[in-house]
């Protein structure tokens, strides 16, 4: 299955998303503090949570199992579902693992550490065609890899 984190994801990504989820037939997941616009279909679905700190994340953590995976660009929440045996990706294609996450982690921490001191750091570029494609790439990865997994189940 896949959980997506969608307060924060593009259009562009959400299209890519829903596309994978159609061709495919995997199991997708948004989830979101705001009403976002997907087709419904059996295996596509949407869940509004309230909005509030880490709300959405606590549902993707409690839902999430080994070998789904998250895509999102919240480090915390990324490094909470590689505990839990999930795999999580980033909006501009990052694979995280738990090899990188705590050096991701460190730097998030030193970044809002600079915010908060009141540097200004400024946000995220907009997506790329570079960005979407990595994220294409990396969703790829997965699928390959949930692939070989349902393969193995019918063995």
């Amino acid at each position: 299955m896949i959980f997506v984190d969608a307060d924060a994801c593009p259009v562009a990504l959400r299209e890519i998303l829903i596309r994978c989820a159609e061709r495919t037939k995997i199991d997708m997941l948004f989830v979101s503090n705001h009403i976002i616009p997907i087709p419904r279909t059996s295996n596509i679905s949407w869940v509004q949570v309230p909005k509030g700190y880490d709300v959405a994340d606590n549902v993707i953590v409690e839902r999430c199992s080994a070998d789904d995976l998250v895509v999102t660009q919240d480090i915390p929440l990324a490094a909470e579902v590689l505990a839990k045996g999930a795999r999580a990706i980033g909006l501009r294609g990052q694979i995280h693992t738990p090899d990188n996450i705590r050096a991701r982690l460190t730097v998030r921490d030193f970044m809002e550490t600079m915010r908060a001191s009141g540097e200004h750091t400024g946000g995220p570029a907009p997506l790329s065609a570079k960005d979407k494609q990595a994220f294409a790439n990396a969703l790829d990865k997965y699928l390959h890899h949930w692939q070989s997994l349902q393969h193995q189940k019918r063995l």
